[in-house]
């Protein structure tokens, strides 16, 4: 297990948490706490006092004190046609956060008050063939807390028990905080890829794409090639690990440059851009593997022929995260030190200016948003 020195920031950052954690402010008696709502169908959120929730007999009750924001609250915030065609307001928004255990129901045994917990934030039904057969991230029943149910970005929320996970004294609030959008980079990088001595191209570096380049810098890859057309993610990039960043029309010089014209073993797609997505399957060598994360806004044609079939390559689409060899290897991999996601972290916020940080994602010099809550 790694512990971090004395004197380091994220041993202070531990010690800091774990000060709070010991604080069980008033605020926690009150019937009504803050929380951040989707409370029409518009644009827009309102921070107005709420209910504290109530949990179920295998449910726990959450004190929130770090917050990530997403670019699904971002759809949310706008009202987008994906917003409109999914949520059903009134709904308190947010799903990446972690924080206290302040209750637990009378069937809960294996978290107890006062643990620093995150969660998983898809709930899925636990019963169907998918879920029974491993493969609950894809379970047709998921409901996802700050979509389909009450969020995240509020003073408590409740969650089932066996969604909650325990974090690490070395990890930060902060950093449990954004576990969730963590695992989808870890699910997109290490399912099927066998990353140690592998050429990876990373094609869109929005926070997943960045913490993508730090994972497969710690997994062992040879070479990590971003692209993205943003140049403060690009300088992010640089900085979490990668050897090359680079625009999209630059991407294949340098990539048959650095691959002997070969092409990568390996394209994390995480833009969801079309050309992006051409450019994946261009880039990527013969019987190469292109993992995708990214979702395009509306249908697009491909040459299904010439860029997959012909190439011998395997696409694999990646949902969430999956429950829970995902939340495992991300546990591991902060333990060995060895992966940091802390420079992708470039903007923080109290919950009262929410409207400044859906700002900060929209104008494109952001790397990850969180809320301190508490």
């Amino acid at each position: 297990m790694h512990f971090p020195h004395p004197k380091s920031p994220a041993s202070f950052r531990a010690r800091r948490d774990r000060n709070a954690s010991i604080r069980i402010t008033l605020h926690c008696e009150r019937g009504d706490v803050r929380a951040l709502v989707k409370e029409t169908a518009g644009p827009g959120f309102i921070l107005r006092d709420v209910a504290r929730p109530v949990i179920r007999d295998d449910e726990v009750l959450i004190k929130v004190r770090r917050a990530g924001v997403c670019g699904t609250d971002v759809h949310i915030y706008d009202w987008d046609a994906w917003a409109q065609g999914r949520c059903r307001p009134p709904f308190t928004v947010g799903h990446e956060f972690a924080g206290d255990v302040v209750q637990v129901g009378r069937l809960v045994a294996d978290v107890r008050e006062g643990d620093r917990v995150t969660a998983e934030g898809h709930i899925v039904c636990g019963r169907c063939h998918l879920c029974r057969t491993g493969n609950a991230h894809v379970c047709p029943n998921t409901r996802i807390i700050g979509v389909d149910r009450d969020g995240c970005f509020a003073d408590y929320i409740a969650m089932p028990a066996s969604n909650v996970w325990h974090l690490d004294e070395s990890v930060s609030y902060e950093i449990g905080g954004i576990h969730d959008p963590m695992g989808n980079a870890f699910h997109t990088a290490l399912v099927g890829t066998e990353l140690p001595g592998k050429t990876v191209l990373i094609t869109g570096c929005g926070p997943i794409g960045l913490f993508a380049v730090g994972i497969c810098k710690a997994a062992g890859a040879s070479r990590i090639l971003a692209s993205d057309v943003n140049a403060t993610r690009l300088d992010l990039a640089l900085r979490m690990g990668a050897h090359d960043a680079l625009t999209p029309p630059d991407a294949a010089r340098v990539v048959k440059a650095r691959t002997a014209d070969l092409g990568v073993d390996v394209v994390l797609e995480m833009s969801g851009v079309p050309s992006a997505i051409h450019q994946a399957f261009a880039l990527v060598r013969v019987g190469g593997r292109v993992q995708m994360l990214g979702i395009p806004a509306k249908p697009m044609d491909v040459d299904f022929a010439t860029e997959i079939i012909f190439k011998g390559i395997t696409v694999y689409g990646v949902v969430g995260r999956r429950m829970y060899d995902t939340w495992i290897q991300m546990t591991q991999f902060l333990r060995s030190g060895q992966f940091d996601p802390t420079p992708v972290i470039t903007h923080r916020f109290p919950l009262e200016r929410f409207d400044d940080a859906i700002a900060a994602i929209k104008g494109g010099s952001a790397g990850k948003v969180v809320f301190e809550i508490a």
